[in-house]
């Protein structure tokens, strides 16, 4: 009898893990291993779920079970809650970047960890840790190193794209191992912006004071190629508010990594562009922060809304992309 209670009780608290469609998450990225979709998120510890049919999933132990101490004492008041992760497999291994910050500053750093497989459940399922990629300090740098986004050009060459608010979103061309930049940071230009003066030979001047992001409410840059095109997704306006949230997502295109990247009516992003993809309605407060993948020949957008009917709460939303006779992308509702 107290074998069946236990069995009861196990299979009970089994069934808790499990959440069918809709689940809380914030700024979602995904990748498919071996017939299973791995889900990360902002959380402490980056937030993981994992599921059999991108419906119904299984919350999965954090990436770090305590905070990494190089974020520690590079990020002043940091206790582990980290932010925004990109997800890939490159070099023969999975590659999760991942951002730590402190709230409307710049003091932040995107970090990486690797693992040469995301089943927990695999001998060789281990997390590895290679610190700092790159930071960013108040007073110093016009740009905030988080919300990075990995991207392979066709020679090889590893990219990485990042950046919210400040001068807008950012592109540093990283070593062949994809764990450093390989660039001058001094003048790193500006791939998309909401100020429609923005020169990236000339950006405009550190703020006096640099607690401020200022009104230029851009991140989240997520480059996905599709046939001739390199398609960069951006959020603008404001996430994080609940049922203020404003969040949209906008998307322009080049056939370079680099850029400069175009909006439908041939505006640069980089100068305040940015063709709207997605945007709230009575469902969603505000929708953002996407990913975007091809998965068993279909295309799908994967980010996070602002539930209407649940308190504004972030929710995970799932969207199939389609693509007009233009090669530009849309959600068929």
């Amino acid at each position: 009898m107290k074998k069946g209670i236990t069995l009861i009780i196990a299979l009970l608290l089994l069934s808790i893990k499990v959440f069918p469609n809709e689940i809380v998450v914030h700024d979602p990225v995904m990748i498919q291993q071996n017939g299973t979709y791995y889900l990360f998120s902002t959380g402490w510890g980056i937030s993981v779920w994992s599921s059999p049919d991108m419906k119904n999933w299984t919350s999965e132990d954090p990436v770090f079970d305590e905070a990494p101490q190089w974020a520690l004492e590079a990020v002043k008041g940091f206790k582990g809650h980290i932010w925004a992760p990109d997800i890939a497999f490159y070099n023969g291994a999975y590659y999760l970047y991942y951002s730590i910050s402190a709230f409307g500053k710049n003091t932040s750093c995107i970090g990486l960890a690797t693992n040469k497989t995301l089943n927990p459940e695999d001998p060789d399922f281990k997390w590895v840790d290679h610190g700092k990629v790159i930071q960013s300090i108040p007073g110093e740098h016009n740009w905030n190193a988080i919300d990075p986004n990995l991207i392979i050009s066709e020679d090889g060459t590893p990219y990485l794209s990042f950046g919210s608010f400040w001068d807008g979103l950012k592109l540093v061309k990283l070593t062949k191992d994809a764990m450093k930049v390989a660039e001058d940071l001094t003048n790193i230009p500006t791939i998309a912006s909401r100020e429609k003066d923005s020169d990236e030979s000339n950006p405009p001047s550190i703020d006096d004071n640099p607690v401020d992001a200022g009104g230029n409410a851009i991140e989240a840059p997520f480059i996905f190629k599709k046939g001739d095109y390199y398609y960069l997704f951006a959020s603008i306006d404001y996430c994080c508010k609940g049922v203020e949230s404003t969040y949209k997502v906008i998307v322009g295109r080049s056939k370079t990594i680099p850029g400069p990247y175009l909006d439908k009516a041939g505006n640069s992003l980089a100068k305040g562009g940015g063709s709207i993809l997605l945007k709230g309605d009575e469902n969603w407060h505000g929708v953002g922060h996407n990913s975007a993948y091809t998965f068993n020949k279909k295309d799908y957008l994967i980010f996070h809304g602002y539930d209407a009917h649940d308190d504004g709460k972030p929710k995970l939303i799932i969207k199939e992309l389609s693509w007009d006779e233009n090669n530009w992308p849309f959600i068929d509702e």
